[in-house]
C-alpha cells in the first residue's frame, strides 16, 4: 500500500513532522545490496489477531502492524514482510522459532526465557508494551477479600505465558506458592468461560477479565495498577542469532522502525488514536483507556532496556529456574543485545525522550 493513496498513514506522517520526527525518520527504507537482503521477515506474535482488518494490540509494534510501517520500510529491497499470530502465546512462539519458522517475536519474558534456557538462540532488541497490568477476578458474591484467600482454591493461570512469573511473585508476597492453590493452565477464552461458569474460584489475568466485571459477573479482587511494577508484565522484541548475523542491515532496519513506531505510539497527542487501533482487536476502548489511565504512554510503550527492565529480566531468569520453568541459568546481560537499538536512538536523535528507571523503579532521567 503505497503512502499516497493512504490517509492514515498520511495523517501519521503530518503528526510526527508537528513532533519533531520528519519524514525520512518515520518512513526510513531498507535498500542494502541484494546480496544482503533477505527475500522475506517472519515476525511472530505472542497472540492471535482479529478483528477487521486483523490486528493485535497492546504495544508500538502492534501500531506498526496496523499501519503497515514495517512493510513500507522493506519495499524499496523487495524484502516481504510477513506476519504470523499464534493463540497458543510464548510457548507456541517457541516452537515456531526452534522449527526456524520465524525471524523475529514480540512475545513475554518467561517463554522466551525458557527457551533461552533451553539453548536456542536469539536475542532481544528491543523492549515493547511493558508493565502490562494483572488482574484476579473472583465470582461478584465470593467470600474471597484477599490475595491471601487463594489459599486451596480453584485458580487458572495460563502458564508458561508472561503472566506467569508476575502472579508467582504475587503470591510469594502473600505467602504462598503454586502448590497452595489448585491451579489450573487455561488461556484468556477458557478462564472467562471458567469464570462466568463458576467452575473455577479465581483467575489471574489480563484486562480481558473486565469484560465480565462490566457484566456484573466478575468483582476484580486484585489489580496491580497503581502498585509495585515488579507484579506487571513485560515483553520485548527478539531476532534469531542465525538472522542477526546473516543479515544486520536489516536486523538494524527493523530495530530503526521499531523504534520510530515507538516514538509516534507514545507521543501523547496519539493516545486517543492509539488506543482505538488496539480496541479495534477486540478489547474494547474503554477497557484500554482505563488500564493506562494516569499511566504515560513513554512509559508503557518504552523500547529501552533501561537499568529497571534489565533488572526484571535478570530476577525473571533466576525465579524461572529456582522455580523450575527453565533448565539452566545463563547471562542475561549477553542475552540482551543493545547495540541496535542503541544505533536507532542516536540516528534519530531519540537517546533521551524515553524516560530511564533505576533497578529499584525510580526515575532516573528523562
Amino acid at each position: 500500500m503505497s503512502l499516497p493513496h493512504n490517509p492514515a498513514r498520511r495523517a501519521a506522517l503530518r503528526g510526527i513532522a508537528r513532533h519533531g520526527l520528519g519524514a525520512a525518520a518515520l518512513f526510513s527504507t531498507f535498500g542494502a545490496a541484494a546480496s544482503a537482503r533477505p527475500d522475506v521477515i517472519r515476525i511472530g506474535v505472542a497472540q492471535p489477531a482479529t478483528g477487521t482488518p486483523p490486528t493485535f494490540a497492546g504495544s508500538s509494534l502492534a501500531i506498526a502492524h496496523a499501519r503497515g510501517w514495517f512493510e513500507e520500510a522493506f519495499k524499496p529491497a523487495g524484502t516481504r514482510v510477513e506476519w504470523f499470530f499464534f493463540k497458543g502465546a510464548g510457548p507456541a512462539v517457541n516452537e515456531a522459532l526452534t522449527n526456524r519458522q520465524l525471524d523475529f517475536a514480540l512475545q513475554g519474558d518467561l517463554p522466551a526465557i525458557v527457551a533461552r534456557a533451553a539453548g536456542l538462540k536469539t536475542r532481544l532488541v528491543l523492549a515493547t508494551g511493558v508493565r502490562a497490568n494483572i488482574y484476579i477476578g473472583v465470582p461478584p458474591d465470593s467470600p474471597l477479600k484477599t490475595v491471601a484467600d487463594l489459599r486451596g482454591k480453584r485458580v487458572s493461570l495460563f502458564k508458561g505465558t508472561n503472566m506467569h512469573l508476575p502472579a508467582l511473585r504475587l503470591l510469594e508476597a502473600n505467602g504462598l506458592t503454586d502448590k497452595d492453590l489448585r491451579l489450573l493452565n487455561l488461556d484468556t477464552a477458557g478462564y472467562l468461560a471458567a469464570l462466568s461458569t463458576r467452575d473455577i474460584d479465581a483467575a489471574i489475568g489480563a484486562m480481558d477479565i473486565l469484560r465480565l466485571r462490566d457484566k456484573g459477573a466478575v468483582r476484580i479482587l486484585y489489580s496491580s495498577k497503581n502498585q509495585s511494577p515488579i507484579y506487571t508484565r513485560q515483553s520485548h522484541v527478539l531476532v534469531t542469532e542465525d538472522f542477526s548475523n546473516r543479515y544486520p542491515e536489516a536486523t538494524q532496519q527493523f530495530v530503526k522502525t521499531a523504534v520510530e513506531a515507538a516514538r509516534w505510539a507514545s507521543d501523547e497527542s496519539h493516545r486517543e488514536e492509539v488506543l482505538r487501533t488496539w480496541a479495534r482487536a477486540g478489547t474494547p476502548y474503554d477497557h484500554w483507556k482505563e488500564d493506562f489511565d494516569g499511566e504515560p504512554l513513554r512509559v508503557r510503550l518504552n523500547p529501552n532496556f533501561d537499568p529497571f527492565l534489565v533488572s526484571r529480566y535478570k530476577d525473571a531468569s533466576e525465579q524461572a529456574y529456582r522455580f523450575r520453568l527453565s533448565r539452566a541459568r545463563f547471562d542475561v546481560d549477553q542475552w540482551i543485545d543493545q547495540r541496535y537499538l542503541k544505533t536507532a536512538l542516536n540516528d534519530l536523535h531519540l537517546q533521551s525522550y524515553w524516560p530511564i528507571y533505576q533497578p529499584d523503579g525510580k526515575i532516573l532521567g528523562a
